[in-house]
């Protein structure tokens, strides 16, 4: 998932998120063209998965609606779905709440934490320390690209490194 909201404009959430099946698909151009049995079969199939991701991300509702109007913390559960229509087995995650507000950011945290209880795997880049404290069993802190500590995040608070990285004082 990206930082800034990547989607397809002029398609609906349900169209977005069936985008994500694309890497699994396996009929091809000729297939879809002559709108062949197995062809149908399977884009029955990435429909059903992509109607499943957005009620997994609390966005059933808005499947027919052009992806263009979500509000921007529901555009990111709009990426998180597409993803997981992938069937992922590790979810990178690149600044998700980037931007969003208060509310924006606790529902995205509560579906990070759901994912996480039905056991996706995910990598998470993000600058909030409460939101990545909240979320990871481990954390990696780089800074300027050189990695300064890595542990739990209540041993990341504690660090001295990183203390004197992001707080400005001297590392003991």
């Amino acid at each position: 998932m990206f930082q800034g909201a990547r989607l397809f404009h002029g398609m609906t959430a349900l169209e977005n998120v069936m985008v994500g099946a694309h890497a699994r698909t396996r009929h091809g151009f000729l297939s879809a063209t002559l709108r062949l049995p197995a062809h149908r079969r399977e884009e029955a199939a990435i429909r059903a998965d992509a109607l499943a991701a957005l009620d997994r991300v609390g966005l059933r509702d808005w499947a027919h609606r052009s992806a263009d109007v979500l509000p921007l913390g529901q555009q990111r559960s709009l990426q998180v779905a597409r993803a997981l229509c992938a069937r992922p087995r590790l979810l990178l995650l690149d600044e998700p709440a980037s931007g969003l507000r208060a509310a924006e950011r606790e529902a995205l945290a509560q579906l990070v934490e759901s994912l996480r209880a039905e056991g996706l795997t995910m990598m998470l880049v993000e600058h909030d320390v409460a939101f990545v404290a909240r979320l990871a069993d481990r954390v990696a802190v780089l800074d300027l690209g050189r990695l300064i500590a890595e542990g739990t995040p209540d041993e990341i608070r504690a660090d001295p490194a990183v203390i004197a990285a992001y707080l400005g004082e001297e590392a003991a």
